[in-house]
């Protein structure tokens, strides 16, 4: 046994509180399948995913009829299925480590996706790179794995309106794995007359969400990861990631990106320090490789554009 595996043991461990848990992911299920309500009755009727004001119109009409909400299901489910995944993973690692976590916290909220995500929080501290990196890469690998044949259902039910993706209030990008899976299923058709099935949808929000946990930046996913590669250099190479965020905010004519690369950068860059700097090893070495290829396949240098972002 390591000494990074004695000292783990000794770790204290924490009450989970398990009515806040489910509280927090039944108010998110509920916000998540309004939106979702809404998308099914825009790509049943083949009008845009989003017109705000119509929207705010159609949120107050399911106070008359609630049974509206059963449409909302297929969005809300997949997503909460691919957020729940992610934290599982960080969470089963934590485990693995015996590093002290808690459950995941959802967090609903009344946002164009109905939430603002979810986390969990390690109360303990991570004593190795090795740990780090396995907490790091679990999240984004197993929502990933989920959030793969969610595309693909929701692929399989989208179908074709000329035109769509470029009407409404909200025009949305394609990361590389929606065009390359969209070429599949419908191939010579362009991406501004494919219009998603909200499981679709749900899958996009999944790829946007790994793609800003997989930038190399402070304590994000990526971050762990690189500070596990490359110790006290992180801070350094941090700033160096979050102004190329930056860069690709300006090039591309996206404030989210320049928004996200600020508050990284006025939020500080630090790291809690590791007590053992092990090296990480090939293993974990060939899984980096693979964190960066679904980080490649994920991005979109302009995930939305139009009056409203995300």
């Amino acid at each position: 046994m390591s000494a990074a595996m004695d000292a783990s043991s000794l770790r204290p461990r924490s009450r989970q509180r398990w009515w806040l848990h489910g509280l927090l992911l039944l108010l998110t299920a509920v916000t998540t399948t309004v939106v979702g309500a809404r998308l099914a009755a825009n790509f049943a009727a083949n009008r845009p995913a989003f017109v705000i004001d119509e929207d705010f119109d159609f949120f107050l009409t399911i106070w008359r009829t609630p049974e509206l909400l059963l449409a909302g299901l297929p969005f809300s489910l997949t997503l909460l299925v691919i957020l729940m995944a992610h934290e599982l993973g960080h969470f089963w690692a934590c485990k693995f480590h015996r590093i002290d976590a808690s459950l995941p916290y959802f967090l609903p909220a009344p946002t164009l996706i109905g939430t603002f995500g979810a986390f969990i929080r390690i109360r303990t501290p991570i004593f190795s790179r090795r740990e780090l990196f396995d907490v790091g890469v679990a999240g984004p690998i197993a929502g990933f794995a989920f959030l793969i044949p969610a595309l693909g259902v929701g692929l399989a039910y989208s179908k074709i309106v000329p035109g769509i993706a470029e009407q409404g209030d909200l025009v949305f990008g394609s990361p590389l794995l929606l065009w390359l899976a969209a070429k599949l299923v419908f191939p010579g058709v362009s991406a501004t007359d494919l219009y998603l099935h909200p499981v679709a949808r749900a899958a996009w929000v999944g790829l946007l969400a790994t793609a800003l946990n997989l930038l190399p930046i402070g304590q994000l996913d990526g971050g762990h990861m690189l500070y596990a590669f490359f110790g006290r250099r992180h801070r350094r190479l941090s700033q160096i990631f979050a102004a190329v965020l930056a860069v690709v905010g300006v090039l591309f004519g996206w404030l989210g990106w320049i928004l996200w690369a600020a508050f990284f950068l006025w939020t500080g860059l630090r790291h809690p320090p590791i007590v053992d700097e092990s090296p990480v090893g090939g293993g974990r070495t060939r899984l980096a490789a693979l964190a960066i290829v679904i980080l490649a396949l994920s991005f979109t240098p302009v995930p939305v554009r139009g009056s409203v972002y995300l």
